[in-house]
C-alpha cells in the first residue's frame, strides 16, 4: 500500500509495535510505501535484538532516490503496490554481526556491512557486500 504522506495513515492500517509512519516513511517527500512482510520482519528484529534501534533510511519515493543517486532498482523504493523490503539500521552501539544473525533469524536476506554507521538488510535474494 502506497500512501501520499506518512500522516494520513490510519491507525487501524499500522499494526506495527516497535516502529511509526513517520520512521518508515521518506525522509525526502514524506511518502509511505508499506510491504507488510518486510515490516513484520523489522519488528520481529527489533524484539529479538531486546533494545530500541534507529533507521537512517527505509522506505524511499521514486524522486528521491533519483535525487540521492540511489540505485535504480533499490529495493528501498517500491516494487509495484509494495513499499521498502529494506532498511539501513544505525549502528549505534550494535556490532554487525550481531545485527546480520537477527535480521537473518527473521528472514532478511541481503546485507550490506561495508557501511561505517550502518548496515543495510532487506528481503531480497540472498547476497552481501
Amino acid at each position: 500500500m502506497i500512501y501520499e504522506h506518512w500522516n494520513i495513515v490510519p491507525q487501524s492500517a499500522w499494526p506495527y509495535k516497535y516502529f511509526k509512519p513517520n520512521e518508515i516513511a521518506c525522509h525526502g517527500t514524506g511518502e509511505l510505501g508499506i510491504n507488510n512482510d518486510a515490516l513484520v520482519a523489522l519488528d520481529n528484529f527489533r524484539s529479538l535484538l531486546g533494545s530500541p534501534v534507529s533507521l537512517s533510511s527505509a522506505y524511499r519515493s521514486a524522486y528521491h532516490n533519483a535525487k540521492i543517486s540511489g540505485a535504480p532498482l533499490s529495493s528501498h523504493t517500491t516494487r509495484g503496490s509494495n513499499g521498502s523490503t529494506a532498511f539501513d539500521v544505525k549502528l549505534m552501539n550494535y556490532d554487525k554481526a550481531t545485527l546480520r544473525n537477527i535480521a537473518e533469524r527473521v528472514g532478511f536476506k541481503g546485507f550490506g556491512m561495508n557501511y561505517n554507521t550502518f548496515i543495510h538488510i532487506d528481503m531480497g535474494r540472498r547476497r552481501s557486500w
